[in-house]
């Protein structure tokens, strides 16, 4: 077998994130040499998955290694509690994120075949929190029509002025007479969410915030856009009994992000990929005068001290040298943590639907006002899952807290959030057993054109460079536009849209579903 030097590499994938793993199953099926390292010693990148002790180690690799990933600033928290099991109990994801039934993922998944590798399960209900002198302070979002004439907290006038807005955001656009129906409300999308529930459609103060957390913002009502709120909250609604009743998003089980990066990889190495962790990329030199041509080649240095030749390389920024000549991107900032309580939480995991799953994720919002904060204050999303998902044993479950705020105030108004979240579901006993704190850098808002962001933050067409990834809590579709675009500079005139990710069987599906990278 030819060593890493001597072979003619046609790619070089740089780091196992998502981007990277998803371009990785894309190019499983080419014939093209490749060849996949990652500086780290575990597969995932930005999405990986960890256990106690792994989550320790990288809490503290994180400190002392500053600007060599997209965090900045981890703390792991872990009182003595006979509790906490042992560290391989858990599997905890940096990256989790709620995976909508409409997403353009799921056919991906299917068209490439492998989504006979994961296991994806429902996540059921919204709740908001609302301080009041009740037992609870939760109220449960009404994610359908017969969700709202079923709730007792809606009065009947607010529930006709709240079907009035869903039928009205639900209508496709018709158009009349050269100009599109509603033509009047495009013109104001850039006003205020609240401004617009209520000038519009009388919607009551109250029901804001709860409208507000289906469409996933992470500002307030009064600062987030019309434009923004309207196309996420008809994603939510038209996401609704895709795949069964009650429920319109899933999660991956057993880590989420990291088991879609893991099995993208596994596609690769089935396909003839070699893979190498501990092996990142030191430095990128363009081809020598004398190696020109169709099967000219840059010349790469790893960090365990081999040298390669690959005509392209692809990788984010944290993946890829500074020599590059990209320059540091511009991120915004979010507070995140892992919660490990010793509470199955189950009150939070209802079954949404007649003849509907049984949950094992659920989401919680706090609006900033809820907190303590003004009105216009960004709220803190907290999602839950089971010890269904396998990231914790029976009895317990993890919250995934985040909010768009880094630093002490981000981890403070988190910590308060989980400890009223305990407080509210009814179990004395429940507390947090282990924690992990960290800033998480990304980006925030839409892509619009997939093609030009990845242009943009690539330095050549031969060294292609992910933009940063979104800080949204659902998976971005715009990633997958960019992992297409990458696929078809690097296969160049034989790539054919309608090919992308349409593979069919390999023979012998069970070697694929069993081997890893």
């Amino acid at each position: 077998m030819e060593s890493l030097a001597e072979t003619p590499w046609d790619v070089t994938i740089s780091g196992t994130g998502l981007g990277q793993s998803l371009l990785a199953l894309a190019l499983s099926r080419s014939d093209k040499k490749i060849l996949h390292v990652d500086k780290c010693p575990y597969y995932g990148g930005s999405e990986a998955a960890f256990s106690l002790q792994e989550a320790q180690e990288w809490a503290d690799n994180v400190n002392e290694e500053p600007g060599q990933s997209p965090f900045e600033d981890a703390e792991v928290h872990s009182p003595s509690d006979s509790r906490l099991s042992s560290s391989r109990a858990y599997t905890l994801s940096l990256s989790p994120h709620l995976i909508y039934s409409r997403s353009r993922l799921l056919p991906t998944l299917l068209s490439s075949k492998v989504y006979r590798q994961l296991e994806f399960q429902a996540v059921g209900s919204w709740w908001i929190f609302r301080p009041s002198e009740a037992n609870s302070n939760l109220y449960r979002v009404p994610s359908s029509r017969e969700d709202i004439f079923a709730d007792d907290f809606i009065s009947a006038k607010s529930k006709r002025t709240l079907m009035k807005f869903l039928r009205h955001i639900g209508k496709p656009p018709r158009e009349t007479e050269g100009e599109t129906e509603g033509q009047s409300e495009e013109e104001n999308l850039s006003m205020p969410f609240s401004e617009y529930l209520s000038s519009k459609f009388q919607v009551p103060a109250e029901l804001h915030d709860p409208l507000l957390s289906l469409s996933l913002s992470q500002a307030s009502a009064q600062q987030t856009s019309v434009e923004y709120a309207v196309p996420r909250i008809k994603r939510h609604l038209a996401s609704i009994g895709v795949f069964g009743p009650g429920f319109g998003s899933l999660l991956a089980k057993w880590g989420g992000g990291s088991e879609l990066a893991q099995v993208g990889c596994r596609a690769l190495a089935v396909g003839g990929g070699v893979y190498v962790l501990n092996a990142g990329i030191e430095s990128i030199a363009s081809p020598s005068n004398f190696d020109n041509g169709d099967d000219a080649r840059m010349q790469i240095k790893l960090s365990n001290g081999e040298s390669i030749r690959t005509k392209f390389v692809v990788g984010s920024h944290w993946d890829l040298p500074g020599q590059m000549g990209n320059d540091q991107p511009s991120c915004e900032k979010a507070a995140r943590s892992i919660s490990v309580v010793s509470s199955s939480l189950e009150s939070l995991f209802p079954i949404t639907a007649e003849g509907g799953p049984l949950p094992a994720g659920a989401v919680v919002v706090f609006p900033g006002s809820s907190l303590g904060q003004a009105e216009d204050s960004r709220p803190v999303y907290l999602l839950i899952h089971s010890s269904e998902t396998g990231e914790c044993p029976t009895g317990q479950s993890v919250i995934y807290g985040s909010v768009r705020l880094s630093g002490p105030q981000g981890y403070s108004l988190l910590e308060t959030a989980i400890q009223k979240l305990l407080e509210s579901v009814g179990d004395a006993e429940a507390k947090v057993l282990w924690s992990l704190r960290y800033t998480q850098l990304g980006r925030v808002g839409d892509v619009i054109d997939a093609a030009q962001a990845l242009k943009s933050s690539s330095p050549s067409e031969s060294m292609i460079c992910f933009p940063p990834l979104s800080l949204d809590h659902a998976f971005d579709d715009a990633l997958l536009e960019m992992v297409k675009e990458a696929w078809k500079i690097v296969q160049g005139e034989e790539a054919i849209d309608e090919d992308f990710m349409k593979f069919e069987d390999r023979e012998g599906v069970g070697d694929e579903e069993t081997r890893s990278p």
